[in-house]
């Protein structure tokens, strides 16, 4: 970690999903491999799940499932869908409050050493979308309801200075636009990515 990074502390993260999420992008999401090996993905895209949202786990009620999502903010929200892809979130807003972001997407800083064998022009895709992040990152439920620090599998450091930079002078672009994938709340323009970016799961 160099000196300019800094942990995303759990204060930071105890605002509404739809403050935190754009606020997501250009944070890393750091993954610590029991080998040691340490990966990181920039953030290029989230969306946004709270309270009064037919499309968030909680909306009908708390369960053994979405209990997490209820938890103090800077946790980790892990589900699984489909029977086989797994989803990262990060719990967000005042605990007592089913509030969380998914993270749909990462622009790696390299490729684990399980995925070397991967062309090299096809690397930028390897985390388009959260199931395949999760997927390369090793990311699933016995990772959940883990608090993102310093010491644990997975935690989250704020952008880069250059980062920060690129966004003021316009250089990089944040787009923000509906959720992918859902039945319900498909009108709220929760989703954020950044633009012109080739690890994004989808332009649309």
């Amino acid at each position: 970690m160099s000196e300019n990074t800094q942990i995303v502390e759990s204060f930071w993260l105890a605002r509404p999903s739809t403050s935190v999420a754009p606020d997501l992008l250009g944070c890393s999401l750091v993954r610590q491999f029991p080998d040691g090996e340490t990966i990181r993905g920039i953030i290029v895209e989230t969306e946004a799940y709270g309270p009064g949202d037919p499309a968030c786990h909680a909306y009908r009620q708390r369960t053994s499932r979405n209990e997490v999502m209820f938890g103090p903010p800077g946790m980790s929200y892990v589900y699984l869908i489909y029977g086989m892809y797994h989803c990262f979130n990060v719990v967000t807003d005042a605990e007592g409050v089913a509030s969380a972001v998914l993270v749909r997407a990462l622009q790696l800083n390299a490729v684990p050493k399980a995925f070397s064998h991967i062309p090299e022009k096809k690397r930028s895709r390897l985390a388009a979308g959260p199931g395949k992040l999760c997927k390369v990152l090793e990311i699933d439920r016995t990772l959940s309801s883990f608090l993102l620090d310093a010491g644990q599998p997975l935690r989250l450091e704020h952008p880069s200075a250059e980062f920060q930079q690129a966004i003021e002078s316009g250089t990089i672009n944040i787009v923000q636009t509906t959720r992918i994938g859902i039945s319900q709340g498909m009108d709220l323009p929760w989703r954020w990515y950044i633009g012109n970016c080739a690890a994004v799961s989808t332009f649309k």
